[in-house]
This record gives structure tokens, sequence and C-alpha cells, in this order.
């Protein structure tokens, strides 16, 4: 039985990149192909070095994805929310998993087998345009991950990491609602290419200027406006009123 997705589902699956450009009907078609998973936390959609087999679109909750590096080391690659793909090129290029998808918190999914997949993009030319169109999305933003580790300071790559995973968590809560995070300070660490003791000098520095709560696994965001002035580069106020250099 095909899933029926909430009004805010349906509204978020209409946003995302693949699906771009669909009419209601055709995605409709789409969702009627799809199946629903369901993840408690700690769970897994899929494992590195298995066949891509399915991909995904979150429905709910946050995904880890890690690389396990030959070293035995693991790196923290991506952190997705709702509305975000899951392995769309890898399922379609019939490769292996090159990372693994684990839930962060309880999750829900649509998924597709690699085989309904390329019959729905011949059905609906418009799917394998959007997933171009991913494809590029991605080689793009990896070209800007290599330029923060090489040019940017550590603060810096930090609260840009924080407000990318800002824009890709909160697409089903409200617009007014306090942004929060569920990822841990060592997750934060391996994102961004650099310590645990770093990174948590960091978040306790922004504790005592108000900007943000760290919890064990959470960030509660106080302060975006002084954050993203962080992510820019750019003076932020002192609580005295006067601009200091970060």
């Amino acid at each position: 039985m095909a899933y029926t997705p909430t009004p805010q589902e349906l509204a978020l699956l209409h946003n995302t990149t693949l699906f771009q450009g669909l009419s209601d009907e055709q995605l409709q078609s789409v969702l009627q192909a799809a199946r629903y998973y369901e993840l408690e936390r700690r769970g897994f959609f899929f494992h590195q070095g298995e066949p891509a087999t399915t991909f995904y679109v979150i429905l709910r909750g946050n995904m880890r994805l890690a690389q396990l590096t030959p070293e035995g080391r693991q790196v923290i690659m991506h952190y997705f929310g709702p509305g975000n793909e899951l392995a769309v090129i890898v399922v379609l290029s019939k490769v292996d998993y090159p990372v693994s998808a684990e839930a962060a918190t309880d999750a829900a999914a649509l998924g597709w087998d690699h085989a309904t997949a390329l019959a729905l993009m011949e059905q609906f030319p418009r799917l394998a345009i959007n997933g171009m169109e991913m494809v590029a999305g991605r080689f793009w933003e990896l070209q800007n991950r290599y330029r923060e580790l090489a040019t940017e300071r550590v603060e810096q790559r930090v609260a840009r990491a924080v407000i990318r995973l800002i824009h890709q968590h909160n697409g089903l809560r409200p617009a007014q609602s306090v942004p929060q995070l569920t990822l841990t300070r060592q997750d934060l660490a391996e994102m961004t290419g650099t310590t645990l003791f770093t990174v948590s000098r960091i978040c306790s520095s922004w504790e005592q200027r108000g900007l943000l709560d760290a919890g064990r696994e959470q960030l509660i965001i106080h302060n975006l406006e002084d954050l993203i002035a962080i992510a820019d580069d750019m003076q932020t106020p002192s609580r005295n009123g006067s601009a200091r250099g970060l």
C-alpha cells in the first residue's frame, strides 16, 4: 500500500531538488511507486560498501552520513534532514554506497529501487533533468568544502557548517521556531576537519556570548545573525556594543 504523505510532507517533497517541476499528478505517480521506511535512532538505511540498490528522500528526522577511511577512522561527511535525498546518484550509477547512513534521531523516508527509478525517469523526463542538476550541485558543494578547508579559519568553518545544517534541517519546522540541531561536538569536528578540543572551545566561547547552547548531542541557536556574521568572516558586536575581530 502506497504511503500517503501529510500536507506538510507533500509540500516538502514538491520542493526537493529531485521532484521540482513535477505536476501534482506526476508526483502522486512517483509516490505510489515508493516504499515507506522508518528507523529508530542509531538504525541504518545502508552501510558503506553495500551495493547501492535504493535511494531515499527523508520525511522526518536527521541522518548522519559517515565514511570509514582505510586507516579505520570515521569521518562525518554530511548531516541530512527532511527533504534531503540520499544516494540518488550512486543508485543510478549502480555502484556501492560510499558512506553509511545512520539515523541521528528517529527517522522516516520514502525509497525507490534502481529499476523503479529508471522506469520513472523514462516516464517523467523531468526527473532525469533534476538528477543531472543534483550531480552539478554536489560537485559545487564539494568545491566549496575544499575551499573552506584550505582558506578559512576554524571558527569560520564551524559557523558555516552550523548555518548549512540549520538550512537543511528546518524544512518541516515553523519559520519562527528556535533552530535546533541534533549532533555531537565530535560530529561537528569531523565535518569541519578539526579536533574535538577545538570545537568544544569554540562552542564554549559562543555559549558565553549568548549565540547558542551546546548540549551533549544538541545545539540550540539563539543568535543566528551573529553566527552568520562569523561564517561570512565579518565582525560582530560584543556585549558592550563595540566591534571586535573574530
